[in-house]
Formats: structure tokens, sequence, C-alpha cells
């Protein structure tokens, strides 16, 4: 058996865009995300929303992609949409030792750098999701916000969990669960799925959805993939009066992926 990774957190869900404007309507107008920090690098620009639980969605854009073009082939492959979740550790050399004991072979290994240390798994060894290990010093990265974002909705959301689609619930587990420390809080079924809510110390929360059934929507939505992001879901914005929400039977609501960002939110009902 595996033995997992020591003192690890689900620290943000990444979601690559073509522009980081793409993301400002839906993360900053409507859920309020706050600006953080945003940088440029070789092959992208990050930049990171916090939202009022702690979680932070990090918006990613191609830059100087003829050095690095793994967001720009990730685009034009899939289009916008859910790209990595990120883990912190507290000492990313032992987390990767553990990882190949189990299995794993990470990927992009830097560690060149003492204040940002990382390496990846691939979605292919994880469960459909590229999967960053960081190592980082303490305290969150700010800089000043850039010129044009729009003013933060009247309320700020809470990220309250990442649903992640899953073709084998015990990989996922394994992975998520055992390797990367979730603890099991909320199992369920439903006419088509069953799941397992992980969570870490902070408020990260991801929730494995499997299909019951082959003819299960989840799993034609899959498709022959191992995994996918389905949706992220927020709380404390109704969505009553955003435009293009749907609203569902149990009173949350959903807003569908769009062409910008790709992703599928859901509004928890109060």
């Amino acid at each position: 058996m595996s033995s997992p990774i020591e003192l690890v957190d689900l620290d943000h869900v990444a979601v690559a865009v073509e522009r980081w404007a793409d993301a400002w309507p839906r993360f900053v107008t409507t859920l309020g995300g706050r600006w953080m920090s945003g940088g440029k690098g070789p092959g992208f620009a990050p930049c990171q929303l916090g939202f009022a639980n702690g979680m932070r969605v990090e918006v990613l854009e191609p830059h100087q992609v003829e050095r690095n073009d793994f967001l720009r082939r990730f685009l034009d492959r899939s289009g916008p949409g859910p790209h990595h979740l990120t883990f912190k550790v507290k000492d990313l050399a032992a987390a990767l030792a553990t990882a190949e004991s189990s299995g794993y072979q990470p990927i992009s290994v830097d560690m060149r750098d003492p204040q940002w240390k990382e390496a990846f798994l691939h979605p292919k060894q994880s469960s459909g999701v590229v999967v960053q290990l960081a190592q980082s010093i303490e305290g969150y990265w700010e800089t000043p916000p850039p010129a044009g974002i729009p003013e933060r909705g009247p309320v700020m959301a809470g990220l309250t969990r990442i649903v992640h689609a899953v073709a084998d619930l015990d990989a996922g587990l394994q992975l998520f669960g055992r390797l990367l420390q979730g603890s099991e809080i909320d199992p369920g079924t439903d006419e088509s799925t069953r799941w397992v809510e992980l969570a870490w110390p902070g408020p990260g929360r991801v929730r494995l959805v499997t299909p019951a059934s082959p003819g299960s929507p989840v799993a034609e939505w899959i498709g022959d993939r191992p995994g996918r992001v389905h949706h992220i879901a927020f709380s404390g914005v109704s969505g009553a009066e955003v435009e293009g929400v749907v609203q569902l039977a149990d009173g949350s609501a959903e807003l569908p992926p769009d062409a910008s960002t790709g992703s599928r939110l859901l509004l928890l009902h109060p």
C-alpha cells in the first residue's frame, strides 16, 4: 500500500483562458473575486483571485508561447476551461519521492527557485486533471491590479468545492484521498452518480463524482478520458439576476460553460 505525502493542502484551481479579461465577468463581477496577484513568465501569465473562504482561482493566459507552448497547446486542443489543481506541500523533494514510490511519475520538476518549487502529475496518471505539487514560502504574493479590471460584485462568494468527474473512483481516491491525504467527509449517490467529497486542512474541497451506470450522463460527458473537472461550486451568491443562469430544482443555480472561460459554475442555494 502506498504512503501518503506529509503536510499537504489544496491551494487553488487554475482556469485557462485566452486573456485574463475573459474571466472578469464571471469571477470578478458576478462572484466578487478579489484581485490578489499577477505576473508574466515564459509560456503563460498567471493571476489569482481570492474568495470569501480563502480559496482562490488562478487565471492563466498564454504569454511568450515561443518559449513554452504548453498552455497554447492546451487551449488549441481543449479550449478555455479548468487546467490544474495545485496542492502545497511542506517538502517537495520528499513529496516527489513518495509519489514515485506509489507508482506516479512526476514531470516538469523545477527546484531552482527556493521561493517556489514545483512539479506536476500528468492527467493520464491523475484521473484526467493536471495536478501541481508546489513548495513555497509562507504567505501569498500580492501585486497591484491591472488597468481595466472591473469593480467586484456586491457580494464575495466562497469557493465551496471543485467537482471532478472520474471514470474510476478507486483510482481517484488512491490519488486524492490516499497520496494527497484528502479526508472523506461526504459520500453520496443519486440516480446517475455516486461521489465522495474530500477535505484538506484549509478550506479546499474536491468532490470526486463517478457514473453509477454506463448510461449515466456523466459517463457520456467523460467519454474515453480518465476524468474531467465538471464544475466549480460557489456559495453566497444567489444568481437570481445573473444573465444566462439556469435555476435548478434544488434551489441552486448553474452558469453553463461559456466560450470565454469554458467553466461550468454552480451557485449553491443558501
